[in-house]
């Protein structure tokens, strides 16, 4: 079983959505001895956002219309990840970040160190409100799941991951992706969104089947 998973390293329901993809995992490997390779790909939800970022409550206000209480957006990714163990803190965050940095990064990673460097970033970001779009921040997530800092920083510094990422961006525009989480299953099953783990589960079984 080979799976993709489209996301952004700024998006509630993808961090949602890849702990429901690994919930569903842990009863599939209960149910079958099939190998799974997770590739997990990039997206950006607002591919505008400039290289600095934005104030974080400006952008959310904007994205409403200003219709919108910022509370109605959050309230929803913050009681579907306190039941798989996953917490937001959507006031501690003050700035929307460019996410191509954070998207190269996870490139840089060793692909079996990936998923846990995705889990650190959304924590840096969703809980502790670290700006994960800098240079900084980013070396020091690196340096917590065990890469090096230098060469970190000077891949970081150089273009280290970004064909990769822009080419995953342009795939998914060509296929019409629209939104994350969105997967794909041996490439011809796919749904998006944060989809329940039985969801997920039977998706694996038609997938497989």
């Amino acid at each position: 079983m080979h799976i993709d998973l489209f996301s952004d390293t700024v998006c509630p329901w993808c961090r949602i959505g890849k702990r429901h993809l690994e919930l569903a995992l842990a009863e599939w490997a209960r149910e079958t001895a099939e190998p799974v390779t997770l590739r997990y790909r990039s997206f950006f939800l607002d591919p505008t956002t400039p290289p600095e970022g934005r104030d974080f409550r400006g952008h959310m206000t904007a994205k409403g219309g200003g219709r919108v209480p910022l509370e109605q957006f959050f309230a929803a990714p913050r009681e579907r990840g306190a039941a798989v163990g996953l917490t937001f803190n959507f006031e501690a965050i003050e700035k929307a970040p460019n996410t191509l940095l954070s998207h190269r990064l996870v490139y840089i990673t060793p692909e079996p160190q990936r998923g846990a460097l995705l889990d650190a970033l959304y924590a840096a970001y969703f809980e502790f409100g670290r700006d994960i779009g800098d240079r900084g921040v980013l070396v020091e997530v690196a340096v917590a799941v065990g890469l090096d800092a230098a060469e970190t920083r000077t891949q970081l510094a150089g273009d280290t991951g970004a064909a990769e990422v822009m080419a995953d961006v342009a795939f998914a525009r060509q296929v019409g992706i629209s939104g994350v989480p969105f997967f794909i299953f041996n490439e011809r099953v796919a749904f998006s969104g944060a989809q329940p783990p039985d969801v997920i589960l039977r998706v694996l079984r038609q997938a497989a089947a």
